[in-house]
Formats: C-alpha cells, structure tokens, sequence
C-alpha cells in the first residue's frame, strides 16, 4: 500500500488506485481505468489539476474547480459527505449516502450519478454531468 496526494505520481508505481475524501474511499479501480475514465466528480477534480508540460495544452484546457463549503471532518454532511463541493450534487445527496458498487468491471464507485435507484437526478446545481 501506497498513499500520496499526487495522483501524477501514483500512476506509475501503483497497479490499482483508490480515492478518498474526508476518510471515505470514493472510487477504486485498476490505474489506467482510473485515468482514462474517472467516474467520481473528486477524482475528477483532482485529475483535472495535475498539470500538463506542454503549455499549448495546458492553456487551453478545462480545470474542474471545486468550490462551495469544506466540511468539517468533525461534524461530517449528511449523506455523501462530498455533497457541499460537488458540481453535481442533487438532492438525494443531502439525505443517503451513496452506496458503494461496481459501475464498471472491477471499478468501484460511491456516488449517486451512477446509482439507478436514485429516481432524482435533477443536479441542485446549474451544472450536469458529462
């Protein structure tokens, strides 16, 4: 086991990743999934701020920035505990947490974007997922 906050770093020495926020794993899969196609919008985040050498590229890219509330390890959010920085926070977010399952083979993720029974999908923000 290897932990580090640099995800640049990681992809070449681990085989398989997991993210965590506020103590909680949030998404786990094998290290190439993982950069091609993350599916929690915090390792999205995260991924989004790694930067790029070449500077062409790096200019004219989207950064995913978080904003809103940092929450209080303490006193943790009700429900998904990522809810107060999450672009695509909906309501059910606020009220269940989200349970952990397999979206993918061998990818593992703890978000409601990607649980069917969550029947309310509409984002409490202007923003959608892509």
């Amino acid at each position: 086991m290897f932990i580090a906050h640099d995800l640049s770093m990681v992809k070449h020495i681990s085989d398989r990743i997991g993210v965590m926020y506020l103590g909680n794993m949030v998404e786990l899969t094998k290290a190439g999934d993982l950069y091609k196609r993350p599916l929690h919008p915090y390792t999205q985040a995260l991924l989004s701020a790694i930067p790029i050498p070449d500077p062409d590229v790096e200019e004219g890219r989207e950064r995913m920035i978080l904003e809103g509330e940092l929450p209080s390890p303490i006193n943790p959010p009700s429900g998904c505990v990522f809810r107060t920085r999450c672009p695509f926070a909906m309501e059910a977010c606020a009220n269940i947490n989200p349970v952990w399952q397999e979206v993918e083979q061998d990818h593992y993720v703890a978000c409601h974007l990607y649980n069917d029974e969550i029947k309310d999908k509409t984002p409490l923000k202007e923003t959608v997922p892509q």
